[in-house]
Parts: structure tokens; sequence; C-alpha cells
């Protein structure tokens, strides 16, 4: 399945799903939890909660079904899997033995508080410190949220200038956007490059899923880092919050969400942070966000394999270098060409001729756009083929055997291989094959018996 097909079908929802019961009712003991979940409810399945807030007592579910007519089945049973999915109502035996809904208490109880106003403050208040004189204004937080963004982007695709800490470059390569090899540097992989070419908002929530999926294992609690993330997500852009209560486990991942541009804190040791876009944008269902504007048509493709490329941003100059040689740059403009050499190395680093086109077509300038095909299919066609060009010849590494001594030896190993499923290639005129070497020491046992 594509990375861009995983991403879809990966939303709020099917993530908590995964989660066990007890830490399920664990999120729902904070009011920002429960009103980023239902805001992401379908329609339906927020009206069910909104009718049954109030309620005490369990409801038949012979009543709810009444709710909608016989034509809106569908989407009823869509809500209704996705309140059982996520805890949010429970069935309950009525008197009379009949099954009833109610809504999970503790949900309950805090979706209230979240709608009515009470509780606790989900933040503390900074007035204790009095003004801050590093005030940060909306612009310099999106810069900032989209700078801080991009420095990982630049690593993935192995931009000198661009340095990460040991934790982060760790993680790419657990979400196999990168692979590292003994001695070498870390490098992007196929799926890598395909991550590179969605929306930042995209992203950015592929990217915290797999934080979150290591964060147990980081002795992290998985509770208190989503939860404060939800309360990220209802914080106000431009204003200041203080670290003050914080645990140890919550302090370090503030420094991991300052290094991926969530939040801007000044200093490690700072008292107030300020949320950016992204981390509000996170949780809310924002398909894109104001800061993403790299995904302009920029690309220009001639037949005789030269590339013109529109732009300023170092990050998609990197990108265009993944599969081609740089010739010329100005100061708004790369000139480059596509060659056999550079799309076989762009294929040797987990890039598939797809991605390459993909890209291509997809960065396509305006100009571009109006003819059809909007890539010349000369470029296309010769991609692919190189792609199939590399693609000939298989290395497989094995144990040669040779010098049998008779016909008959020969074909009785041969079968043995044959049989255990190690044999890679045989060449029974001139008595020699290759097993594979998981397979050599049970071929070179049973040959040794076979002698005897």
């Amino acid at each position: 399945m594509k990375l861009r097909e995983q991403l879809r079908c990966k939303n709020l929802h099917e993530f908590l799903k995964e989660l066990s019961p007890a830490v399920l009712d664990r999120l729902y003991n904070h009011p920002a939890t429960c009103l980023a979940v239902f805001r992401e409810l379908p329609q339906l399945a927020k009206n069910y909660v909104m009718r049954m807030l109030f309620l005490e007592q369990p409801l038949p579910q012979a009543a709810v079904a009444y709710w909608v007519k016989k034509d809106n089945q569908k989407d009823h049973e869509e809500s209704t899997g996705v309140l059982s999915g996520l805890r949010l109502w429970h069935t309950q035996q009525l008197p009379g033995g009949l099954q009833g809904l109610i809504l999970n208490p503790i949900f309950k109880d805090n979706l209230r508080i979240a709608l009515l106003g009470g509780g606790k403050a989900w933040a503390d208040d900074t007035s204790q410190f009095g003004p801050d004189k590093h005030a940060r204004d909306i612009d310099s937080l999106d810069k900032y949220a989209i700078e801080r963004w991009e420095v990982i982007l630049h690593f993935m695709v192995g931009s000198p200038s661009a340095a990460v800490s040991q934790d982060l470059a760790q993680l790419l390569i657990q979400a196999g956007l990168m692979r590292s090899e003994a001695g070498d540097a870390p490098c992007i992989t196929s799926a890598g490059f395909q991550f590179l070419l969605l929306d930042t908002a995209s992203q950015l929530w592929y990217f915290t899923l797999q934080y979150l999926k290591t964060a147990e294992s980081r002795g992290m609690d998985l509770v208190e880092i989503l939860s404060f993330l939800f309360q990220l997500s209802f914080s106000t852009l431009g204003r200041d919050y203080s670290v003050e209560g914080m645990s140890d486990s919550l302090l370090t991942f503030l420094q991991h969400l300052r290094e991926f541009g969530l939040v801007f804190q000044r200093k490690r040791k700072s008292r107030r942070y300020y949320p950016t876009r992204l981390a509000i944008n996170l949780a809310a269902g924002v398909s894109g966000t104001s800061v993403d504007a790299h995904n302009q048509g920029f690309v220009v493709v001639e037949t005789n394999y030269r590339i013109y490329a529109y732009t300023e941003s170092e990050l998609q100059i990197a990108l265009v270098a993944l599969f081609s040689e740089l010739l010329y740059r100005f100061p708004n403009l790369i000139v480059a060409q596509v060659t056999r050499e550079s799309v076989q190395q762009a294929i040797a680093n987990g890039i598939t001729a797809e991605q390459i086109i993909h890209f291509l077509r997809t960065r396509a300038h305006p100009v571009m756009l109006k003819q059809t095909p909007v890539l010349p299919p000369t470029i296309t066609d010769q991609i692919a083929l190189w792609e199939l060009e590399r693609d000939r010849l298989q290395f497989s590494e094995g144990v040669l055997y040779n010098q049998f001594l008779s016909q008959v030896d020969f074909e009785v190993l041969r079968n043995h291989a044959k049989d255990l499923g190690v044999l890679i290639w045989e060449n029974p005129q001139n008595r020699v094959m290759v097993v594979t070497q998981a397979g050599h020491s049970d071929v070179k046992k049973f040959w040794k018996r076979q002698k005897h």
C-alpha cells in the first residue's frame, strides 16, 4: 500500500481504536481530549452524542435505530461503529432483558465540562511571570514553524547544512523514511521520497503517529503526551503558556515538539512556550496549513531531458537533485538534466520511476498543465525503461557446488536442494549448482550422509 493511502486511512479515530480500553478511558479523563474526539466524529455520531449527553439512563437500542430513516441506514451503521470502537457508548441490559445504550460516563462528564465550562484550567497562567520581553507575533511563529520543519525535510534529502538530534534521526529510520547502513550517514528511502511529496499537515500527522508508537519504549506516558497534544490544538495562536507543573516526561516531549516546529521556546529552560500553527492544526482535522507553500507548480520538462525549476526553495532544489544532475543555478531558477546514471542512482536509493514521474507531474508549471499529456511521453517512457534496465539483473549470495564425480551424484544433490527450496541456479551439463547461504548447511550435511 502506498504511503499516501496509509495516511488517508489512518485518521485520529482509527489510531485511537488501536489503543487498549484502559488507555482510552484514561484519555477521556481530560476535557480537551473529549472535545477533540467529539470534533472529529461523523455528523450523525455527533448528533447521537448530543442527544444522550444529559441522559442518566440507558436508551433502548431499538429507540436509537428509529432516529434515522431507512435511506440513511448506512450512515447510522458507520456512526454506531465509530462510537462503539472508541468506547464512547456502552451496551447495558435494561429491565425486561432488552439491550440499551449509554454514553461512557467518563467521556460524558468531561465533554460536558469542555462544552459548558468549569473544571481546572487546561494550561497554567503566565501572568505571574510578567510581560514577555521576547514575545513572538503570529508571523514570526509561522516562519519559525516552517523553518524548523524544513530542517527535518532537508536532513532527509541529505542537505549537508541540516542537522537533527540523534533521537529524531532514529525516529526517521524507525518510521521507514530513511535507512542507515553500517558506517554510512542515513539516506532517504522510497517511502521517505513519497513522504516529501505530501502536504505539510499530512507529513506532520504521519510523523506524529510514528512518534506516538515509540513513546512507551522511550519511557514516556502515552496518555500524558496525547492529552497534551489535544490541549495544544485548542491553544490560541500568538499566546504564551507556562511549563510550570509539567512532569519530566512532558518536558522532554516539549523539547521534541520544539525540534519539530510545533512549539516555540526561546531557550530549553524558558518558563513559557508558544504553540505554533502546526500544533494547533495537528489534531483539528485540517487537510493543509497556511504555512505550506511548496506545492505550487514550478517545473518545466523538455523533450531533451532538461528540467527548468523556477524556485528558490532549497528543499525543492534538493528534491530535484535526487534524480537529476544540476547544471546551472540562478537566483530563482535551476537547470538540471535527467540522465541514465542519475535515475539509476535514485532507484538504487529506493526511489521508483513512478515516484519520479509523479513528482514531475504534480510539480508541473502552469504552462505545462496546458498541454496533454502534461509530461512529454519520451521522458516518462525513458525513465521507466531505465528502471527496467537496472532491474534486469538480480544479485543473490550463495554457495557454489561443482566437481561432482557423476551425473547421478549431481542430480541427487540438486533434487534435494530443490525440495528444500534453496536452489538458486543449476547447470546440469557442467554439473554446477548454487544454493542459498541459509540452505548451505542442510545441503552439506545431506551430501556427507549420501557419500557415506
